[in-house]
């Protein structure tokens, strides 16, 4: 929610500082690696209790997480493989921050089986993401939902500000990024029900088929020329041969 609609135009009006940041020779994946290796210090945090502490690294893991965007854009170097570098290191990051809570709760006198909580949120934020991932690569749009990365940051957040609500507020996760994946499921499936053809395996199947058939005609009719191109070589190397010897 908070990724579709405020994240281009932070990016649009970061764009002065990415291109001084850019000018200094740092680079979107030098901020995306920073962003990561500082939600690898709050989870350490998280785990040892200083939940005030990893709320303020937390903060901080915000600015080279939409500098990194404003940088690639200002030195025209937004690319497949940086949106792919900064997906995964997304997904390492939050896999950082959750742990870290499971740790936390795992510690806490009488916390029980509630330490598995962090970990679920963890199952369906990455089910989340995989859900936009595969859509993309068929040409669907699984894009928004209640609980998209930014609003898990939130959530964690106000977890960390508030500590003795941090169960519940894991619980409501829980319960939206259920809901988010749900979403998601049901906008992808009806764009592919409504893009689906008549007959799309027998059809694939038919153009594959044809393709083979023409590459391979086109080899044999190739191959047919270079070696009548060969004869006639031979064939005039030899008269011109026998003219030299009469």
């Amino acid at each position: 929610m908070f990724d579709g609609q405020f994240r281009s135009q932070a990016e649009t009006q970061l764009r002065p500082i990415g291109s001084r940041l850019r000018d200094a020779g740092i680079t979107a994946d030098h901020l995306t690696v920073l962003g990561v290796v500082m939600s690898a210090f709050a989870a350490i945090a998280i785990a040892n209790g200083a939940l005030r502490l990893a709320l303020l690294l937390l903060a901080l893991c915000a600015v080279p997480d939409v500098l990194d965007g404003a940088v690639a854009k200002a030195s025209g170097t937004a690319s497949p493989r940086g949106a792919f570098f900064d997906s995964v290191m997304d997904r390492i990051a939050d896999s950082f921050l959750f742990g870290g809570m499971a740790w936390y709760l795992s510690s806490t006198p009488g916390a029980g089986r509630i330490a598995v909580l962090p970990l679920a949120v963890l199952a369906l934020s990455l089910i989340t993401s995989y859900e936009r991932a595969k859509a993309d690569a068929l040409g669907f749009d699984a894009r928004g939902g209640l609980m998209e990365r930014a609003e898990r940051l939130i959530a964690i957040g106000l977890a960390l500000l508030f500590q003795p609500a941090m169960i519940a507020i894991l619980w409501v996760m829980l319960a939206l990024s259920a809901f988010t994946v749900a979403q998601r499921f049901v906008k992808v499936w009806r764009q592919a029900s409504a893009d689906v053809p008549v007959a799309p395996v027998a059809e694939r199947m038919r153009a594959r088929r044809q393709a083979r058939v023409t590459r391979t005609a086109a080899r044999r009719t190739q191959g047919r020329l270079t070696a009548r191109e060969r004869l006639v070589s031979r064939e005039r190397s030899f008269g011109a041969a026998r003219r030299r010897d009469r």
